[in-house]
């Protein structure tokens, strides 16, 4: 086993206090909701500190795919994507959001799970059509902002808004807003915005074999909670996270036989519905009604990480980023 592979199968998850900032720096407002100009200067300034051999900028800044076989590479937050293959703008039952972030690449198995439940959204769940946010970058790796995952093309971000029964226009994509389901206090959704049709929705993406989790903000896991009745074994995958009040977050498992993709395994303690939850709704509520800090000399601020350089990803990316 190569040292990036033992790298990813030995990292541990994000300390609670790494959690708690990254929620309270995201969320006001919501890093997905950037409208293109909000983006652009955030981009801009990220580049100006990034060293050129940056993995962020040398992914963050390609336009097209790999010309190489499709194949997930590394771990869904250290990683890249071979032969990655674009959603269509525009269908039948979805229109991409946010165009100029040129997010709309994932593996040929996502984006053909995506344009399936899209399909089918319609008919099994009431709801119109999808409008997809992010999913990865054409070739994958590190973005140069927002998601830290995101990176070999099995992650994909699904607005909880219905796709209108018109084609949005462009400047529309780029500074439309999302709907956000959750409630002011961010312990259960707001019941003027939530709907059985979210619902519906999300169990529709949880059944489905190839999806191994689904994110959600833990006040929307309240409401599946409460309405899920009798069937709730879809409740297992769909699990908890800072953020995802405008959007749930689908991750689909590693494709069969693609080696070097590292998974994770499937959750196994029940439908998440008891004390996991009820912890993740304290330290929200605890996050979010922080009191304002005592006025005085700030502290000073920690450096910031060293920017990861290819030899941070796992060995294959090298190829992945000079491929032509």
């Amino acid at each position: 086993m190569t040292t990036h592979a033992r790298r990813q199968r030995t990292g541990g998850r994000p300390g609670l206090a790494a959690l708690v900032l990254a929620f309270v720096a995201v969320t006001g407002p919501a890093l997905g909701q950037q409208t293109q100009t909000e983006e652009m200067e955030r981009r801009a300034k990220v580049l100006s500190l990034l060293p050129n051999n940056a993995a962020k900028r040398i992914f963050g800044t390609t336009p097209g795919p790999a010309n190489l076989e499709p194949r997930a590479i590394g771990s869904f937050a250290r990683g890249c994507l071979a032969g990655a293959k674009a959603l269509p703008v525009d269908g039948e039952t979805w229109q991409v959001m946010r165009l100029s972030r040129n997010r709309n690449w994932g593996h040929p198995d996502l984006i053909a799970l995506i344009e399936g439940l899209a399909r089918r959204a319609p008919r099994e769940a009431k709801w119109n059509g999808l409008l997809v946010g992010d999913i990865s970058q054409p070739r994958g790796g590190p973005m140069l902002t927002g998601h830290a995952s995101h990176q070999i093309g099995l992650d994909a971000d699904i607005w909880l808004t219905p796709m209108p029964e018109r084609t949005l226009s462009r400047a529309e994509r780029e500074t439309m807003s999302a709907t956000n389901v959750v409630r002011s206090d961010w312990m259960d959704v707001d019941p003027s915005v939530y709907t059985r049709s979210h619902l519906a929705l999300i169990r529709l993406a949880a059944r489905e074999g190839k999806v191994s989790r689904i994110f959600v903000n833990p006040a929307i896991k309240v409401a599946l909670c409460r309405d899920a009745g009798a069937d709730r074994a879809w409740l297992s995958k769909v699990r908890p996270m800072w953020g995802h009040n405008f959007h749930f977050h689908i991750r689909m498992a590693c494709p069969k036989g693609d080696a070097s993709c590292v998974d994770q395994p499937l959750p196994a303690d029940g439908d998440g519905c008891g004390t996991e939850l009820q912890d993740w709704l304290k330290k929200q509520y605890a996050a979010m009604n922080k009191p304002k800090r005592p006025p005085g000399p700030a502290s000073k601020p920690k450096p910031p990480p060293k920017p990861w350089t290819l030899d941070d990803l796992p060995d294959e990316c090298r190829q992945v980023a000079v491929s032509r």
